[in-house]
């Protein structure tokens, strides 16, 4: 009897952690269709303003006027270069590979910048991203542990602010964002974003047949860029992080999913198991029993 107790208390124990892995996948879900929403609504505005302030540059250029945004500078041939990178991880983890995939990708890009002579500057976004760099021994410069599955712009053009502020001082040469890219709902890919400096703007369409569109500036172009510039930087760091977010709860969704399966079988399998030696226990009470009549006689 007492092994047929145990793999009640364990059937037990599998139904109670399969309810908390279905709550958990219908809360992903839950939060996967709001995130979703963002993540595909932002995208044609950042894809969109991007390629308009590329025209405007080329338009520029092509008037014989030179675009002088200290955004597009470069930092000078054989000079000492530091730059930042900004790792985006998540705060709570039973999330598949999700964080895993991240954060070795972060781990070769900082190994990658070392190797070319770089000195790179660690921020970490997420409380696993944190937590696997002490683990690495690795100082960050900077965390962040508030920006959560909700990432809100204002958070967002904060902290790109500060990294573009270090870029215009010269204690940053670029910047680079590691995180999850959100293709489709079936496909997302650990990436690294070159944020800064915007080189494919500085070289827009270079040597390419494309008219330049005629634009009339006013008052000036410097003075449209140098306020179009900076949105382009901070709405292209705020999709990296909404994609990160929806990566996220497809992550969690699909491996929580995986979870409530494997427990449903395993249910099955113990209630199998259990039959078998309930019966195995009948089968021998009976055997005594006759044992006992037989004795009798």
């Amino acid at each position: 009897m007492a092994k047929a107790r145990v793999i009640i208390k364990r059937r037990k124990a599998v139904r109670n952690i399969k309810k908390i892995t279905k709550v958990m996948q219908m809360i992903a879900t839950s939060r996967y269709q709001k995130a979703f929403k963002r993540a595909v609504g932002t995208k044609p505005y950042v894809r969109k303003i991007g390629e308009l302030v590329a025209s405007a540059v080329q338009a520029l250029r092509a008037s014989g006027k030179d675009v002088t945004h200290p955004l597009l500078q470069e930092t000078a041939a054989g000079a000492k270069r530091k730059t930042a990178v900004l790792v985006v991880s998540s705060n709570r983890g039973l999330a598949g590979g999700y964080n895993g995939n991240v954060l070795r990708l972060a781990n070769q890009t900082l190994k990658d910048l070392e190797a070319q002579g770089d000195s790179p500057e660690l921020h970490v976004s997420g409380k696993k991203g944190i937590a696997y760099f002490r683990f690495l021994k690795r100082t960050a410069a900077q965390t962040y542990t508030t920006l959560g599955d909700n990432p809100r712009y204002a958070e967002i053009d904060a902290v790109a602010e500060a990294f573009m502020e270090g870029y215009r001082e010269g204690r940053y040469t670029g910047l680079k964002l590691v995180y999850m890219r959100f293709i489709s709902a079936g496909q997302q890919k650990p990436s690294v974003m070159d944020v800064m400096p915007l080189t494919s703007l500085a070289g827009a369409e270079e040597g390419s047949d494309k008219t330049p569109v005629p634009y009339d500036f006013l008052p000036s172009a410097e003075a449209i860029l140098e306020e179009l510039i900076p949105v382009v930087v901070k709405i292209s760091v705020f999709q990296a992080f909404i994609e990160a977010a929806v990566s996220e709860q497809i992550a969690r969704m699909v491996a929580m999913k995986a979870a409530t399966d494997n427990a449903d079988k395993m249910g099955k399998q113990l209630t199998q198991a259990y039959n078998r030696a309930r019966q195995t226990q009948i089968t021998s009470e009976l055997s005594e029993l006759m044992g006992g009549v037989e004795a009798m006689k």
